[in-house]
Parts: structure tokens; sequence; C-alpha cells
């Protein structure tokens, strides 16, 4: 058990007043009226609330003095993390030239009702290109050894290429279109030519896929619109790119491939009886989307001048400060000279003419190092000092974050820096990522843990606490140590979500490059010798569970079945799930009596008839064999619902 902590002083209000009226007789005998309506006695209880007063500052001394020690060792609170999302520009119309969208390209949202505007920034250049087509290319049943060349017949009059060859077609044919330059992040519209041959197809859900080579795999492209009804007629189709496509050699011609591939048929999917014939294509740019971060930049601030001291520290106008990128660096100039100097983390490797500094994120303040006397009485300079006279000047920062930042899909449509060509901007996702600052009182509470356990990863819980200190996108960790010596530390990671467990899909659990990166550059230099991490996502069993209930008479069936399907999507999910409410755990296999437990608590719920759960395919929302009472979860995986179904009677 911890210490206990000692009160300075435990006297309260009326121990304050009771000790005063004892002392009336010793110090003033002929005081005799001690009722509460005597002005002396008022007197008494006024400066007993203030010396209580006085007296709680004093208890919180050894508080303060908490705090201090935590600030000395280190333990500081986390600043905010800062939201991205993707943010897609849209041309004014289809340009043969390039368009540049800057970084730093201001975008807001529309400001509400006593709330102000949200504001973004691109994080990096985007290069909106217009394409060129150079090849198109046909193979059968997926086989990327043999193709077919059909690019004369596709851009010469008077002929027509059949996407699909096999006879009778099979899942797997597809078309290729190369292009000589990348598209990665472009939206690319298609006018295409057909002919009404590819029969029996639904037009509004035709079995086919959109994809594009990135990084030696095909990834899936998003389809905003397909007026072809599945090739079949003249039409446009516009298509999202993935933001990083790949150049691959695919039948002799280099470039960066585009396909379209004909999938199985689902339950109850018409297919084609016939391939769809394409008579003509051209393709055009109308935009292209780029990541946006919650932040604003500032450029070329002078923060002062430099007095020669040691120790000195200026302020940054702007903060919470994020992370320092390249090309975000401080420069101090003299008459003579002028030096970029270099960030690091504390000054204890630091010489006397290492050009150094540190940088609080959470405050904005930079310091420079600190000139300290030693035991043999030597006094060394820890990191050198600025000339006097010489000007201090940040070329460039970015402060911002927080929870402001998670915003809805299409709400960054107001384009605050002008770019030419460009004639309007909106984010498809919403935002994401975005967490406030920690709390010090959720610091320290976190102290202890940080000094007990140390600073390195050792052990499973190590390794766990670390990659959650890592960064404030991360919710959870779990930790699988190597079976064998020699295989890797394996972390799964859940990236912290906001919005109703029932909005999570299952790409929203994607790790980012930026947040793998981040959790790497934290536990690398921690990590023991010989020790290799692996970060990846938990497997996400799906699970659709169908429920009858009986509800009480004389209630809403629509009111209950609403508050049953809350229930089962905040039990199942990853983050408020579970009996704990922080998130379904691992290795807990999910019974339909415990939820049959759970149901019969709901308000208007008078009894449970039956609960059966379901395997569900998350991809394709299908439900995967017949319902059953329970299902296994191993300790690399973790529910996400789909679809739960609840009939109240």
């Amino acid at each position: 058990m911890p210490l206990p902590t000692p009160e300075l002083d435990d006297r309260k209000f009326q121990d304050i007043v009771d000790e005063a009226k004892r002392l009336i007789p010793r110090y003033c005998p002929e005081w005799t009226n001690h009722n509460v309506s005597d002005p002396g006695v008022a007197l008494i209880e006024l400066f007993a609330w203030m010396s209580e007063t006085v007296l709680y500052r004093i208890n919180q001394v050894p508080d303060r003095l908490y705090t201090k020690f935590l600030d000395l060792v280190g333990i500081v609170p986390f600043p905010p993390a800062v939201a991205r999302t993707d943010l897609l520009f849209w041309l004014s119309a289809a340009l043969d030239q390039e368009v540049l969208v800057p970084g730093g390209t201001l975008v807001a949202t529309l400001p509400a009702v006593n709330q102000s505007e949200v504001l973004f920034s691109t994080v990096e250049d985007l290069v909106i290109r217009p394409p060129q087509l150079i090849g198109a290319k046909i193979t059968t049943d997926g086989r990327e050894d043999q193709f077919v060349d059909v690019w004369d017949d596709l851009r010469y009059d008077d002929s027509a290429v059949r996407c699909f060859q096999s006879d009778p077609l099979t899942a797997g044919d597809a078309a290729y279109f190369g292009f000589a330059n990348p598209l990665g992040g472009s939206v690319i519209r298609l006018t295409i030519g057909a002919t009404i041959e590819g029969i029996g197809v639904d037009p509004t859900d035709p079995p086919l896929a959109w994809e594009a080579f990135c990084d030696e795999s095909w990834v899936a492209m998003t389809v905003q619109s397909d007026t072809t009804g599945g090739l079949n007629r003249d039409g446009q189709i516009t298509l999202a790119c993935p933001r990083e496509m790949s150049a691959v050699t695919l039948g002799g011609t280099r470039g960066f491939w585009i396909r379209v591939r004909l999938l199985p048929t689902r339950s109850h999917q018409p297919g084609y009886k016939a391939s769809p014939m394409l008579k003509s294509l051209v393709v055009d740019t109308l935009g292209g989307s780029v990541i946006g971060e919650h932040a604003s930049s500032v450029n070329r601030e002078r923060i002062g001048r430099s007095d020669g001291s040691p120790r000195q520290q200026f302020r940054l106008q702007y903060s919470p400060v994020l992370p320092l990128r390249d090309g975000e660096v401080l420069r101090v100039s003299t008459l003579e000279s002028s030096a970029i100097w270099e960030e690091v983390e504390d000054f204890t490797g630091s010489g006397p003419d290492d050009c150094h500094y540190t940088l609080d994120c959470a405050t904005g303040v930079i310091s420079f190092g600190p000139r300290i006397r030693y035991p043999d009485g030597s006094i060394r300079q820890h990191g050198a000092i600025p000339p006097d006279g010489a000007e201090l000047l940040m070329e460039s920062y970015r402060y911002g974050g927080g929870a402001v930042g998670n915003v809805g899909a299409d709400t960054l449509t107001v384009l605050r820096t002008s770019v030419a060509y460009i004639d309007r901007v909106t984010n498809p996702k919403p935002a994401t990522g975005g967490v406030d600052a920690e709390s010090p009182a959720n610091a320290k509470l976190r102290g202890p843990l940080a000094l007990r356990a140390g600073d390195r990863a050792v052990t499973a819980h190590d390794f766990e606490r670390l990659a959650i200190q890592a960064s404030p996108e991360v919710a959870r960790v779990r930790c699988h140590p190597p079976a064998i010596v020699g295989e890797p530390v394996r972390l799964l990671v859940v990236p912290r979500l906001l919005g109703r467990p029932e909005d999570h899909q299952l790409d929203d659990f994607q790790l980012t490059d930026a947040l793998v990166e981040a959790i790497s550059a934290h536990l690398e230099p921690r990590r023991m010798i010989g020790t290799t991490v692996d970060i990846s996502t938990p497997y996400y069993q799906g699970v659709t569970v169908a429920a009858l209930l009986r509800a009480f008479p004389g209630r809403p069936s629509a009111v209950v079945q609403q508050r049953a399907l809350d229930l089962l999507y905040s039990l199942l999910d990853p983050f408020v799930g579970g009996p704990s409410q922080a998130g379904w755990p691992f290795d807990v296999d999910l019974n339909a009596s415990y939820l049959m437990e759970q149901l019969e608590a709901v308000d208007g719920v008078e009894r449970v008839e039956e609960v059966l759960l379901f395997e569900a395919d998350l991809r394709t929302g299908q439900r995967k064999g017949r319902g059953r009472e329970l299902l296994q979860l191993d300790s690399r995986s973790l529910f996400l619902s789909h679809n739960h179904q609840v009939v109240v009677r």
C-alpha cells in the first residue's frame, strides 16, 4: 500500500470556532454572550472561515511538491494529437496541364453558432497531373503471365474491345489500362463508349471491381459515380486513385496500371451472360487528394535576441506546437554568420560547442543549455549559448490539435487559400486521430507507474504500456511474446476512434503509416538489443446477433428495439465493450446466455425468448454458417459488430 499522506493541519471551520470560544474566558472574561447573534461571534466565524481557507492551501503543499517532483524526473503531460483526413480538391474543369496545390493550403469548416471554424492545412504539395494513357491489355482468369494487347483496337475508330475473354465468362477476367505518369491521389474520369453487349447484369450492381497497382499488390479504388450501367452504355466513371501507385511492367509495357476485374456473383446477384464491349476510352483528371491535418502554420517567426547568458528561454507565439518536421528549424543569426540549431530531448549529452536546444511542445518554450558546476569544482556548459545579440528565428512550425479536429465527413468545404484552377474542396471521410492534451490529474496517476516500471521494454506489459504512451491515437495494445527465440514481439494495436460504436467499419481500424512510425520510434531506443517488434492490427471477427424479445405491454416496440441494439453495439465494441466497459477483452468468447442476461436488463424488456450468434464477413456483409450459442475468440482477435437484428414482440 502507498505511504499515507499527512495533512499539515487537519482543523476545520467548526474546530477553529470552538477553539476561539474556549479561549474567551481566559482573555476576555467580561464577554459573556456567546450566542450566534452576537457581533463578536460573527467576527470569530469570519476569521475561522479565513483561517480554514489558509489551512486548505497549506495542505496543498505536499501535492505541489509531488507535482514538482514528477516534473523533475521528466513526467510531463502528453501534448494533444492532431486529427487527419483526406482533403479532395476538385478542378474547375479537366485541364491538359499540371495544377499545384502547395503544402500548407488552408481549408476550414463553416462557422456555426457560438462555435469558431476548424482549420486544416495540407501536409505536402499536391500535383494534379493530366493522365497519359499508353496501353490497354486483357487477361483471363487473373493470369498476369498471359496478356493480350488491345491498345490499338481501343485507340482507333471502328473497332471494339471485348473486356473479358473467357467463354463462358470466368471470375478473375480483367482489362488493364496503363498510364505514363503516376496518378496517386488523383480523381480520374473515364469517358467510355460502349455497346449493350454485357446482358444479364443489374446496371446498378455489376460484379466489377476497379483496382490500382500499389506496392506489389492491387488495391481497391473508390467508384464515386458510374453512368455506364456496368460498361454497357456510353457514360462516365469517376474513380478515386490510391495515394501511392507503383510502376510495374505488364505484358512488356511499363507504366502505372489500373484494372477492372470480373468478380464472382453474390447470392441473388445477376452476372454477365456476355462480355461488355468498349469502343472508346478517354481519361481526364478531375481533382486530387492529399492528407490534411488540424493545424495552422507559422513562417519565419522572430522569437527574440540572445543576451549571451546560459539557460535562456524564449516562448513561441502559438502553442501547443506539433512535433517539428523537415524544414521546421531554428535559425540563429549574427552579423557574421547564420546557422541552424538542432532540437534535442535534453542536454545530457550536449557539449559546450553543440548547437542544441529543447522545445516544450505543450507550452511552446524554447530552452538553451545550462551551465553546471561539478563536485571537482569544474564548470561545464551543456549545449552552446547563442552569442550576445544574435537573432533567433523559427523558420516555420505548426500548432493545433485536439479532439475538436475530429470533424465529420464533407464538412471541410471552405477554401481559405486561393489556388488557381481549384473550384472546391471537401473531405470524403471524417477526420480522426485528434486527442486533447493529457490532464494534470491523469499525469499524476501515470507518474508512479512510469517510475516503477522504468523506461525499458522488457516484459509484455512494458511493451503494451510504452506503445500506448507513444501516441494519444493508440487506444489498446495486446503484446504477444515470441514463442521461439528469434521471432519478433508482436503488438496488436487498436487505434482510437470516435463516434458511435454502430458506425465503426473495418477500414476505420487500419493503422496509418504515421501511427506505426510513431510507435516504432518510441519503442526503438527502449527495446532490448536483439529484439524485433512487429506492429499490426488484431483480426476483427465480425459478429451478428439475432435476438427475439418480448416487451412489457404498453411499451413502444421501436423504443425497446433501439435500446437493445444500442446495448449490443456498445457491449461488443473494441473500445467501450465488455464487462468492464474498457473494450471487449482478448481471449474471451461470446456466449448467447450472457447476452440474454444483459438484454433482460434493458428497460421495457419482459423476457428474452431467443438469441443466436452468427459469424459475419465484414467485407461482403454475408453471414457464415448457422446461428450458434457460442462464438470463440482467439488471443489475437476482437469482435466487431455487424448489422445486429432485434425483433420485439
